[in-house]
């Protein structure tokens, strides 16, 4: 008989009736559990299935070699501030996260030893391992925690920290001043003084003015590492860090160089060295590289790339499903975009299963245009955008675009399915009047102006929960609010959704954000997208992880 610990949060005997009646699967138990504070062995054995193991044993991995993975290398100009998966993985083997989001989305400790969370999910008491040491000496301690946390919160620094724990760390405020339209600016601060609270030497205390289940989730958002206080968010060659490898060569465009620790506090690495190598944005580069074997493998590779590769007697082909996708977003305070109806016309131009065929050779399934995927626990079903030409035109006509109208699309040229899904989407627009001129920027140049273009398509990485990735896209002020979207009935809701545990409920207010986002929101979204990539089989420990991230310390290379 499965029995729970009683000094364990109050909803754990909750959700083990709820997996025993079938209202909800082991997978889903899981991640509520250990989101509460259960460990994960503990978590695994409520739910009477074996805890998986780690990959390969550690004493049966080959030691030392050099592994090299194909992966473009970006300007970083503050941890805090990465935007991309690719930043993120040039940071992570450096420097770590308090928590770590599996490949099956269940929340483990990481820099953190456990956490417990107070019934009402507004007290968050997150104690700091004890045996962790800055790669330059010194321990880890919770006045570093409390620092980065303080830091992500400072609307100068201009973290996207700042969408996930606005609602429940911060709040909004006006400033006082005007912007050049006459409305107040607004700003963001902590909710209370003690709002991030030292316990101890390896204990912090979040006191949050509203509940929140997704904490130990939003620990693990790519540009929450822990980084030294004394760098102050300066990162490059020889950077401490808490993580297992030092790095010594960093260059934009062209590669990172590392060097494995040989004190590092957890497990591996196994390798002596580590290396990315930025091979540009053709595609054809990444098939080069590794038919050449000049590279040991990529982190991602597109469908048309797999298909060019699987017959690669050296090359292992890895696929997971993800919520990953691809909005063509439009700022709502541009005149084309201000009518939503111009916005629903957009979406009903659109034939999805046409564009997954022709963009990701059928890898993806359709999306429905509110960025909430049917593998997150708070999807609601709704009725779908069918292609509708005639209704598109009537809806632009209303809108005073009768002839319809012409706009620029930005997007970039790497990974080539961007581009393919920009070059069907503008296909499909023509058919109402719509004509996009694709704007295809080098990389560099497109991560310059992907938050502030009027229009363009953006990936956009895989999250756990969907209440994470719209109060990252959508909410108001949001540091990455690339469309400048603003719904203060969606902000609301979405406050609301965060704070409900059950994922059944959180549903019911999910349906509302996502009639919401249907009916008045800023994007187009054709499709859901299955996530790849190729490693040579001499890697070993290899897992691919649904977000893009490389974990190098856990692979090693055979002779």
């Amino acid at each position: 008989m499965t029995t729970v610990d009683k000094s364990q949060h109050s909803y754990i005997p909750t959700l083990v009736e709820q997996m025993s009646s079938g209202s909800i699967g082991r997978r889903e138990f899981l991640r509520k559990a250990t989101l509460l504070g259960v460990s994960a062995a503990a978590a695994y054995s409520l739910a009477g299935v074996p805890m998986p193991g780690d990959g390969a044993r550690a004493d049966d991995m080959p030691k030392g070699g050099n592994l090299r993975i194909g992966m473009r290398c970006m300007e970083i100009k503050d941890p805090h501030l990465a935007d991309f998966a690719e930043k993120s993985n040039v940071i992570r083997q450096v420097c770590e996260y308090l928590t770590l989001t599996d490949r099956n989305n269940i929340t483990h400790p990481y820099l953190l030893e456990k956490w417990e969370v107070s019934d009402d999910l507004k007290t968050w008491t997150l104690h700091v391992r004890k045996d962790v040491k800055w790669r330059k000496g010194r321990p880890l301690t919770a006045d570093d925690v409390i620092w980065n946390l303080k830091r992500v919160c400072d609307p100068a620094i201009g973290s996207s920290m700042l969408g996930l724990f606005t609602g429940y760390l911060m709040q909004e405020y006006e400033t006082g001043e005007k912007d050049e339209k006459g409305n107040p600016k607004k700003s963001s601060k902590l909710w209370a003084d003690n709002a991030i609270e030292k316990v101890d030497d390896h204990t912090v205390r979040l006191n949050c003015s509203s509940p929140q289940i997704a904490v130990p989730e939003h620990l693990y958002h790519y540009p929450m590492f822990i980084i030294d206080p004394e760098e102050n968010g300066a990162f490059g060659a020889d950077a401490n860090g808490t993580g297992p490898f030092v790095i010594t060569e960093y260059v934009v465009g062209k590669g990172a160089k590392y060097k494995a620790r040989t004190d590092y506090w957890g497990t591996g690495p196994y390798l002596d060295t580590f290396e990315y190598v930025d091979l540009g944005d053709n595609p054809g580069a990444g098939i080069a590289a590794m038919a050449s074997k000049q590279v040991d493998g990529l982190s991602e590779a597109d469908a048309v790339q797999i298909n060019a590769m699987k017959n690669f007697p050296h090359v292992a082909v890895y696929q997971v499903e993800t919520t990953q996708t691809v909005v063509a977003r439009m700022h709502p305070d541009i005149d084309q975009f201000k009518d939503k109806r111009v916005r629903q016309a957009m979406r009903y131009a659109i034939d999805r299963d046409k564009v997954i065929q022709t963009a990701l050779l059928g890898a993806g399934i359709p999306a429905e245009d509110h960025h909430v995927a049917p593998s997150h626990p708070e999807y609601a079903a709704l009725p779908k955008y069918p292609r509708d030409i005639e209704k598109a035109k009537k809806l632009l006509a209303d809108a005073g675009y009768p002839d319809g109208f012409e706009f620029d699309m930005v997007t970039r040229p790497d990974p080539i399915w961007e581009l393919n899904t920009a070059q069907v989407l503008a296909e499909q627009f023509k058919d109402i009047g719509v004509k996009i001129n694709i704007k295809s920027l080098p990389s560099a140049q497109y991560w310059e102006v992907w938050t502030t273009a009027p229009f363009s398509l953006t990936a956009w990485g895989h999250r756990p929960l969907a209440i994470m990735t719209l109060s990252l896209a959508y909410r108001s002020n949001a540091a990455w609010n690339e469309s400048n979207y603003s719904n203060a009935d969606f902000d609301k809701l979405l406050t609301e959704a965060e704070g409900i545990l059950d994922p059944k409920e959180r549903s019911k207010v999910m349906a509302k954000i996502e009639a919401i986002m249907q009916d008045d929101g800023p994007i187009v979204q054709p499709f859901w997208r299955v996530f790849s990539t190729v490693m040579d089989k001499k890697v070993k420990g290899f897992e691919l992880h649904p977000s893009q991230y490389i974990f190098a310390h856990q692979y090693a290379i055979s002779a």
